[in-house]
């Protein structure tokens, strides 16, 4: 039985052995390091435990000067016993404090907790304690810190740098990378700042002892740090089954039966726990059908990378604390989630990689004999799919075009926001390319944004081709879940290369049926009253508040006589509820019920309204010309409203395929301001009028956004924006 995370196993546990170490290569601790490391598993987990086999030659490798250790163990085996008994010798050996690089200030909270109950001294730095960093600096550079807990973006900061980093050089007793797969551009979850972590011990301190954990590396993914760890790298690699997790798919459910399934099962599962949804407009939509249904009585509430900090934190507390029944989450809740007792994950939708599916349900079962994990597939995830399998690859355009810049503006560093601006890139695709040329050693951070340097960059087309055909291998893997052509486990194991893998004996696959209390099939009443519900459901469409600057002509705060008021959005996202209408839609109509729907949600409106809208003009963004005319020409109709004319020139592109869809905001929406035409004929009718703004599609609302500046300038009083379709 695998004890929690932070803890070691007890001398009776019965698991397999978990290395493939020769034994008389095997490190082995001196009887003072054994007492220290012993005081501290007991401190964690009681005083009846002790170091797994493998954890203690992690533990003896790291009291060497220069030693590497890789461990990949599955989740709840004990990787962070490793680096707090380590870190417990090497400081009563008088080396300096340990430095652990961690995905999410969750986990840096937990580990935080952990360390203090192991006798430890941790601090950890982040934006959410910047009013503490100097008193924790002060007590860093007296010695009075055993462990300090930072993000690989904050090592990555040059302020961060300049004023720990630099004091810490020379006098770093350990370097702890957790979630280490994340260096690794074969790994599920590669984040360029992770890959520049060897750069900083290198730079740092080569001589001092480097552990690397993860539970989710399969053979290349650990053959690839252990490369970047160097080849003297101790790996302890163990099996990676769970056998408190009983796995489960529930095959051939649409989208919106799979919410009804979630909102009909949800009292029956175990615990608390987790449901999954691959985009934040899912998990915002499903938390609010289950509130509907379940009411106050079954709480569950959305968790997205969208929410601040602070209400992460405080919605991961109400789930250990059991307020919640369930958080409806997407990827953002993982790495670094604790609740030894969590009861269920569910997934509304199949990840695109069997590794972070794996990743995911791990959060389940750490601490308890059993857990429900049951995935939810539909045809319509293997989109998400594609999108994910090529989001992160560089763009040998953009990369150029991202260099040319930096090199014409040489020697001075430039922002993120001006590359933007210069370079046509969209800014969240700017940040990644950008760390991406970090790891290459292209281009620098310093003090006021980023340089270039005289190492040339060239697209190595083979690496990157490589990486997609691992993406979709794994994609295969997952067809061969979803369809059960093996024991659900084992096909996780092998996903990851464990020679280990085998039968289980208790998914729905080994068991030839789903586990006692579950169905394939959700009520149909069900399915057609959470559809109802969500279909009166409105959306704000929240107006922009900044432009964007060059090369739109304007830039800074959008004046409060050029903004559109807070808008609705028919429909939102890829919408289960509206998915026959959606289809239609696409094909440029539109049917009774969508019109209904755009009338009931002017009637919820009106009440919020500054003043009732008196025209009507109709904006065919993204090539719906016949349904965005009819929608506006209905609503003229019951609202007896008068009618404009906004006219688009070059009306066989649209603006957002001008732009492209890496394009950032400042060309889209010079794009549009060059476009837009309000002939003198229909400004007339505009003079002091409200306008009901009918826009047929936007991912982005810079056509609303400048299409309503535009009327107001042209005498609008105010521009009430209707989106029928927010793309994700």
């Amino acid at each position: 039985m695998n004890a929690p995370e932070t803890t070691a196993a007890p001398p009776t546990s019965t698991s397999p052995p978990t290395s493939s170490v020769r034994e008389d290569q095997r490190p082995t601790l001196d009887p003072e390091q054994r007492r220290l490391a012993d005081r501290v598993i007991t401190a964690l987990a009681g005083p009846e435990s002790r170091l797994r086999e493998d954890q203690e030659s992690a533990v003896a490798a790291l009291s060497r000067p220069g030693a590497r250790a890789l461990v990949v163990q599955a989740t709840g085996w004990g990787k962070s016993a490793v680096y707090w008994a380590a870190t417990a010798i090497r400081r009563a050996a008088g080396a300096g404090p340990t430095l652990v690089v961690s995905p999410l200030l969750s986990l840096m909270g937990d580990q935080v907790a952990a360390a203090g109950r192991a006798g430890l001294v941790a601090e950890t730095l982040h934006s959410g304690n910047v009013d503490e960093w100097s008193v924790i600096e002060a007590r860093l550079s007296a010695g009075e810190v055993d462990v300090l807990l930072v993000s690989p973006e904050r090592l990555a900061n040059p302020g961060f740098g300049r004023r720990v980093l630099a004091g810490l050089r020379g006098r770093l007793g350990l370097l702890v990378v957790d979630e280490a797969h994340s260096i690794s551009d074969w790994g599920h979850d590669f984040r360029p700042d992770y890959r520049r972590v060897a750069d900083t011990w290198r730079d740092l301190d080569p001589e001092c002892p480097v552990l690397a954990t993860t539970a989710t590396a399969n053979a290349r993914v650990t053959a690839d740090i252990a490369a970047q760890l160097g080849p003297a790298t101790l790996v302890l690699r163990g099996p990676l089954a769970r056998s408190s997790l009983q796995l489960a798919v529930v095959p051939h459910l649409e989208p919106l039966p799979r919410y009804a399934w979630v909102i009909e099962h949800l009292r029956r599962l175990p615990g608390s726990g987790i449901v999954y949804a691959l985009t934040v407009a899912d998990a915002e939509r499903l938390a609010g059908a289950i509130a509907a249904e379940l009411g106050p009585g079954t709480p569950v509430a959305a968790y997205t990378g969208r929410l601040p900090a602070e209400d992460r934190a405080r919605l991961e507390q109400d789930l250990r604390e059991n307020r919640v029944k369930a958080l409806v989450a997407t990827s953002a809740l993982g790495m670094g989630f604790d609740k030894p007792d969590l009861g269920f994950v569910v997934h509304v939708g199949a990840p695109p990689s069997p590794v972070s599916y794996y990743q995911q349900v791990g959060r389940a079962g750490r601490g308890i004999d059993h857990a429900l994990v049951v995935l939810l597939p539909s045809r319509g995830d293997e989109a998400v799919w594609d999108h994910f399998a090529t989001s992160t690859l560089p763009d040998p355009a953009q990369v150029d075009a991202i260099l040319a810049e930096l090199r014409a503006c040489a020697p001075e560093p430039v922002s993120v926001v001006a590359l933007e601006s210069r370079t046509g890139v969209r800014r969240g695709r700017v940040e990644l390319l950008i760390k991406q040329l970090a790891v290459d050693g292209c281009v620098d951070r310093v003090e006021g944004g980023w340089v270039a340097t005289d190492v040339p960059w060239s697209y190595d087309a083979a690496h990157y081709e490589g990486i997609l055909a691992q993406r979709r291998r794994e994609a295969d893997i997952m067809r061969d879940y979803i369809a059960g052509r093996d024991c659900l486990m084992a096909l996780l194991q092998r996903s990851l290369d464990d020679p280990n893998a085998r039968p289980c004996g208790r998914c729905s696959v080994c068991l030839g049926h789903l586990p006692d209390g579950l169905t394939e099939r959700p009520d149909a009443d069900l399915v057609t009253h959470v559809g109802d519900g969500l279909r009166t459901r409105h959306h704000v469409l929240e107006p922009r508040k900044m432009w964007p600057g060059d090369p739109h002509p304007r830039r800074g705060r959008i004046a409060a006589g050029e903004a559109a008021e807070p808008g609705r959005v028919l429909i939102l996202a890829d919408a289960p509820e509206w998915r026959g209408h959606l289809a239609r839609f696409a094909e440029d109509e539109v049917d009774a019920e969508l019109l209904d729907h755009a009338v009931r949600v002017l009637a919820d409106w009106r009440g919020s309204w500054a003043s009732r809208p008196e025209v009507v003009v109709a904006l065919d963004a993204e090539g719906h010309p016949r349904a965005t005319e009819a929608i506006a020409h209905h609503l003229a109709t019951v609202g007896r409203l008068d009618r404009a004319r906004l006219l688009v020139e070059n009306a066989d592109t649209d603006g957002r395929e001008e732009a492209g869809t890496d394009s950032a905001g400042a060309v889209e929406a010079a794009a549009w301001a060059a476009r837009l035409v309000l002939p003198e004929s229909e400004a007339e009718r505009l003079a002091g009028r409200w306008v009901l703004l009918v826009v047929d599609a936007s991912s982005t609302t810079w056509a609303p956004t400048v299409a309503a500046a535009l009327l107001r300038a042209r005498g609008a009083a105010g521009v009430l924006p209707l989106l029928v379709h927010r793309r994700p």
